[in-house]
């Protein structure tokens, strides 16, 4: 692969660059001054939070190591901006992202142009840097944190609009979460045998997706089409949050102490279901995938149907036989290191390695994955009750 020591290479991280952090801002178009602040719930930051946040990934990863004369914007900003990183520093907490009205929108804007215009500097001077190399692989996986966060914007002004009263609409226009869920419904074959599971190749990829090896799977099927919301409207109708029998015990356990009765954002009324979505309130499409579920419910729901759910070796081995890409799809597989997986040196092996516990593998991507940021190797994780992000299930016997 080209170092970006070389003119085109340099020229293309540089076009990369600019295209990602400015479809940050293009995202934040629609929003008023007061959409960046709001954080109703510890897992949601505010727009505010995610905008400065990816501007402190490239200041103190990667301008405080590779430019000598670099002055930080605001020293106060490693505090405040920091996420998990440890090894770099102490930081605000969580929870607490969104109760400081300062620095203003304003401010945060001014920060992020003040890191831009340094990294541009830096990516027009490297055709004679010494670290070129490390710098190339540093500013790629800045890029591609800052578009998981770009999702993750989306997914938490969904939430934040989601518990307003008056329906907020983020943007008329966008209208991913009705479409049709891709397939027909069959059930494809795959073959009993050893498949190769993880990332190979030159371009980038996470760390957790490295370590490629072999993985025996017995024959099995799977379903060409995700769980639909008419699908799982008649999981609800059919009793399956009242009956323990189908839930894993913390499944059923978080079901009750939180009385929870449909996804995330559906709403019963006469005749139906309506649900809240990046365009406001509307009626329920029976014929798009489920959404905003659990993994306690995507289970439950393959329990009622008599099935189950593909671990994340069965679905990247069958994943070139269907269309995926609308929801990310929970799997049977907790989030674990592959075999002869290690962890980076620094702060970025503090990205993936130190949350294989507790979680749960999803594979695929969603409509609010920015474009190009998927592959079939990826592995999203999150908790077993996490559901604000655009999460799904696929069948599999």
């Amino acid at each position: 692969m080209d170092t970006i020591g070389t003119g085109r290479a340099a020229s293309d991280l540089a076009t990369r660059y600019n295209a990602v952090r400015e479809q940050t801002v293009k995202l934040c178009e629609p929003l008023e001054i007061e959409d960046y602040i709001p954080q109703p719930v510890e897992f949601v930051s505010p727009a505010k939070w995610h905008i400065a946040h990816t501007t402190w990934f490239f200041e103190e990863l990667i301008l405080a190591k590779f430019r000598d004369d670099y002055e930080k914007f605001n020293e106060h900003f490693s505090f405040l901006f920091n996420s998990y990183y440890n090894s770099i520093g102490s930081r605000a907490i969580r929870a607490e992202r969104g109760s400081l009205s300062r620095p203003t929108v304003k401010t945060v804007y001014e920060y992020r142009k003040h890191v831009d215009d340094a990294m541009r500097r830096l990516l027009d001077e490297f055709s004679s840097h010494a670290d070129a190399a490390e710098a190339e692989r540093l500013i790629t996986l800045g890029l591609n944190h800052e578009q998981q966060h770009q999702e993750l914007l989306l997914t938490d002004l969904k939430y934040a609009f989601g518990q307003n009263p008056l329906d907020p609409v983020y943007d008329a226009a966008w209208d991913r979460e009705d479409q049709p869920a891709l397939g027909k419904g069959e059930f494809i074959t795959v073959d009993e045998g050893v498949y190769d599971i993880g990332f190979e190749g030159s371009e980038f990829c996470f760390d957790n997706e490295l370590a490629r090896h072999k993985v025996y799977l017995g024959e099995f099927s799977i379903s060409d089409r995700p769980v639909t919301n008419a699908e799982f409207a008649d999981f609800i109708e059919a009793g399956g949050y009242d009956d323990f029998r189908l839930w894993h015990s913390d499944g059923w356990d978080w079901v009750r102490a939180n009385e929870i009765k449909a996804p995330l954002y559906w709403e019963k009324h006469l005749g139906g279901w309506s649900h809240f979505t990046l365009q406001g309130k509307r009626e329920l499409s029976p014929e798009a995938p489920v959404s905003h579920i659990s993994f306690y419910e995507a289970a439950a729901f393959a329990e009622m149907a008599g099935m189950r759910l593909p671990t994340e070796f069965e679905w990247e081995a069958a994943q070139a036989k269907f269309e995926w890409g609308q929801r990310w799809e929970w799997t049977n597989s907790a989030y674990l290191p592959y075999p002869g997986f290690t962890k980076p040196q620094g702060a970025v092996g503090e990205y993936n390695g130190k949350f294989m516990v507790n979680q749960m593998t999803l594979r695929g991507e969603s409509i609010a994955t920015p474009e190009g940021h998927g592959r079939p190797t990826y592995r999203n994780f999150f908790h077993p009750q996490d559901r604000w992000q655009f999460f799904g299930l696929r069948l599999a016997k």
